[in-house]
């Protein structure tokens, strides 16, 4: 009699603690990224190697480390390997960056999947990246995000039909004093012309007005997009620091 009590209360104890079916979607969403699924164009059977141009950057990265430090190489590889790839990494990609640091396959599988630079479904040959990060938010980076995922007919994350864009979202890029902005990741042309630059002091407008000009395959400024701006400098110019600080009185300063 009372094992049964015993075991009807844990049983209820168990039920109030138990996710529920939404918890666990949810938590199983929130999770895709960690692990990686086998597709036909994402598996470890699918051929990847460095090109002959990549192994000799390959060379000159590992020799920034000591010999018997190879895996401290790992993030600078993955880089290279994903500008390579068109902007992501498939695990084959991983596998051939474990040979060359010569390290267990899910040593760099850690890294790819810690860091949100790394890529590892594709993207756009232009992937669009809007800082989240608060300033950026207060200042509007949700209407720039919704501009753009409107202009280009996609969810955060999805690719264009014509495979040129892809819009996704990064925290702080370090440049709070121009908020909000976007990081144009261009693999437009592969590692050799891979360029990775920043816009600043965007609008909704002015994120759509980019979005054409690299279909159009022209060259935009980077930095602030504000005209009245110069870089960090506020509009209209400099109201402090108008001419050069006074030097020190010297450069000994025991003898100060």
């Amino acid at each position: 009699m009372l094992a049964r009590l015993a075991a009807r209360r844990l049983e209820e104890v168990r039920h109030v603690f138990r996710p529920s079916t939404f918890q666990r979607a949810s938590r199983s969403f929130s999770t895709a990224l960690n692990y990686h699924l086998d597709s036909p164009d994402n598996n470890p059977d699918l051929p990847w190697e460095f090109t002959d141009v990549n192994k000799e950057k390959a060379k000159e990265i590992l020799s920034h480390y000591p010999s018997n430090y190879k895996q401290s190489a790992v993030i600078p590889l993955l880089d290279l390997a994903q500008q390579q790839h068109g902007g992501w990494l498939p695990v084959s990609a991983m596998n051939a960056v474990a040979k060359v640091v010569e390290v267990a396959p899910i040593r760099v599988y850690e890294v790819a999947t810690f860091y949100s630079m790394f890529n590892r479904t594709k993207v756009g040959k232009y992937h669009l990246l809007v800082c989240g990060t608060t300033p950026c938010m207060i200042r509007g980076s949700r209407d720039i995000e919704a501009a753009l995922l409107k202009h280009l007919g996609v969810k955060r994350n999805e690719v264009t039909k014509d495979g040129l864009f892809s819009v996704g979202e990064m925290e702080c890029m370090g440049c709070c004093v121009n908020a909000p902005m976007i990081t144009v990741a261009d693999y437009s042309n592969g590692s050799e012309g891979y360029t990775y630059n920043y816009y600043e002091d965007v609008t909704p407008e002015r994120v759509v007005e980019i979005v054409e000009m690299l279909r159009r395959g022209e060259k935009l400024p980077p930095g602030t997009q504000n005209p009245k701006r110069i870089r960090s400098g506020p509009e209209g110019g400099n109201t402090t620091l108008l001419n050069d600080p006074k030097p020190p009185p010297c450069r000994d300063l025991d003898a100060c």
